[in-house]
Order: structure tokens, then sequence, then C-alpha cells
């Protein structure tokens, strides 16, 4: 893609109402759903969960861009056509995750660094001819006694900035998502302090990097409370601290955030991103999502892995998205999650 496409590409996704589904689960994190519904973790089964979501009908209306594994973008769907070019067809932009997950960091076990750089250049070649249009990576980073440390800060930031240039060379719009974990008993200030860290380092590597940030996207989590924590922020704290950490950190250029769900349940995603969407204030960027677990939970369910339950499956992802869509206008509430249940 030329400069003026990657730009485009890049706004797509977060054009008004839409948002992106990450479907590039591992085998490991897919078994770990399949196993709530007590069915195994299968080629076939893999191809047919995939397949309900992308050929749920209308979905397209909220759904601009969908994140595949590298199993799933060399598969078909069930009428045989190619996953990208099922995708294509329906006005959704087909995306790669392109990192190799995480392992520890040398000399410090508790903490984490993502590999995936050897022979990333020839994979976004060939990811590309296969059509994908965007790319993700994504760094963890755990709060924790003592950590994290500046080194595991500025060596995730500096493998992030290092793909987004690699993606750009090869023409593809990358996602960087430096993920600050909600495991733990941590405070929101904690996060705070720690997201506004890291997401400064990430911003210096792209820099160093020319990576151009009118032609990226940034994935981050939300400024929260850590699940063990006892005091628990409410929504309206989530939305003003959220969007108070990246008025101060993330550059006005970058097109749009498109957080990711990191643990919250579906509503709660829904509810925190409306909130920040509701605010009176005109936000430099576009706040949208890229969820996976908060999109899917419900359809996973209603699917249980059975043929016949391929219409529920399908209503309650279409559902779901329709709810996440309005919060990308701040028209969410808890009066549509009630009459979702009743109807």
């Amino acid at each position: 893609m030329t400069a003026h496409e990657l730009e485009t590409t890049a706004r797509a996704l977060v054009a008004p109402g839409k948002g992106i589904l990450a479907a590039d689960e591992s085998h490991g994190t897919i078994e770990k759903r399949f196993k709530s519904i007590n069915i195994a973790n299968t080629e076939e089964h893999r191809r047919a969960y995939r397949d309900m979501l992308f050929t749920t009908q209308g979905v397209a209306e909220f759904i601009s861009g969908v994140i595949l594994f590298d199993e799933t973008i060399r598969q078909k769907g069930l009428d045989g056509t190619p996953f990208p070019k099922l995708l294509a067809a329906r006005g959704i932009l087909p995306g790669i995750k392109v990192d190799a997950g995480t392992v520890a960091l040398p000399g410090r076990p508790n903490e984490k660094r993502t590999q995936g750089l050897d022979g990333l250049r020839e994979r976004l070649a060939e990811y590309k001819g296969l059509g994908a249009r965007f790319a993700k990576w994504r760094a963890v980073i755990t709060i924790g006694d003592q950590i994290p440390s500046r080194h595991c800060i500025a060596d995730n930031a500096s493998a992030l900035a290092t793909y987004a240039a690699l993606c750009q060379e090869a023409g593809i719009v990358p996602i960087v998502e430096p993920e600050i974990l909600m495991d733990g008993g941590h405070t929101i200030e904690r996060c705070l302090e720690v997201t506004e860290g890291t997401l400064r380092a990430v911003f210096r590597a792209l820099e160093r990097r020319e990576v151009v940030l009118e032609r990226m996207l940034l994935k981050p989590n939300m400024v929260i409370s850590g699940k063990e924590c006892k005091v628990q922020a409410p929504t309206q704290q989530v939305a003003e601290w959220t969007v108070a950490c990246f008025r101060h950190t993330v550059p006005a250029a970058v097109p749009g955030i498109v957080f990711l769900s990191g643990g919250q349940t579906s509503a709660q995603a829904t509810a925190n991103l409306s909130a920040m969407n509701a605010m009176s204030a005109v936000h430099p960027w576009q706040l949208s999502y890229s969820y996976g677990r908060a999109l899917q939970d419900e359809a996973l369910k209603a699917w249980k892995g059975v043929a016949a339950n391929v219409a529920a499956g399908q209503k309650a992802f279409f559902n779901r998205s329709k709810m996440v869509s309005a919060a990308r206008s701040g028209r969410y509430s808890e009066k549509m999650e009630r009459e979702l249940v009743t109807a």
C-alpha cells in the first residue's frame, strides 16, 4: 500500500460506529474458551467457530476489521472461501497477529518479553499476499512487587517500535499493543502511573524508528483497578482517568485508540468505552475497540459447538457488536443490557 492507502486503512479501522474483532486467539487460549463449553480444541471446531462469527449477517455495520491467527488466515470458510476473502467481500478488513507470544525476560522471571522479530519481514510479505491489511503485536506488562522494571518497559517498547516500522515498510498498518495486565491487587492510581510510563516509552521508541503515527493505531489497556483490588474504580473514574492519561502521552496524529478489553466483562468493557465517548470534550483521536472475549463470550456460550446453534450464536454476536458500536458515540446504557436479556 502507498502512504495514502496506509492512512486510509488506519482511519477505516476506526470509522465512526465501528471497531475491531480480535479473533486471533492462540491454540492455548482458544482451548480455554472451548473448555468452558465442553468441546474439543480441534482445527475443525476452530474453523466452524470463526466461520459462525465472520458470516454473521449485518455485523459489518459494527465491525471494521478482524485480527486473525496464523492458522485462521490460511483457512477457508464452510463455503470454501478463504477467510480473508470472505471478510473482504463483506467490507471487513482482514488483519493478522504477528508476534510469537511471550517468554520470561532474561534474569527477570516475573516479567515478560514478546518474541517474533526474527523473520518478521518475510512473514509480513507472506501475510500481505494472503490478504492482511493490518497487523497486531502484543506486549505484556505486569504490575507487582517492584515491577514493572525500566528494563522490561524499554525492551517491550523497542520490540513494538521495530515491529511497527517493519509493518509500514511492508505496506501493512501496525496496531501497537502495550497491555498493562489487570491481574493483581493494584489500585487505579498504580495502573495510571505504569500506563503513563509505558506509553511514554513506546512513543519515544516509535519516534526513534521513524514510525509514521498517522499510519498506525494504538491498542492499550484502560486505566482501571486490578482485579483483586479491594476498591474498584467506578465507570466514570475509569473513563476520566483513561482519557487524561492518553491526553498526556498519545500524540494527536494517531488516528485512533482501539482498546483491549483485558479481562473485563462484556458489559464492563462496553460501559467504560461508552463513558469515554460520552464526555463533553472533543478527543483528538477516535476512541474505539479491539475486543476479543468482550465481543465473543455470549456468542460462544450460545453456540456450544453445535451446528444447530449457529443462528443463536450469530444473534448473540450481532447484539453485542451493536451495543459496543453504540458505545462509540456514548449511547450505550444498562437498559440495553436488560432489554437484551428479556428479548
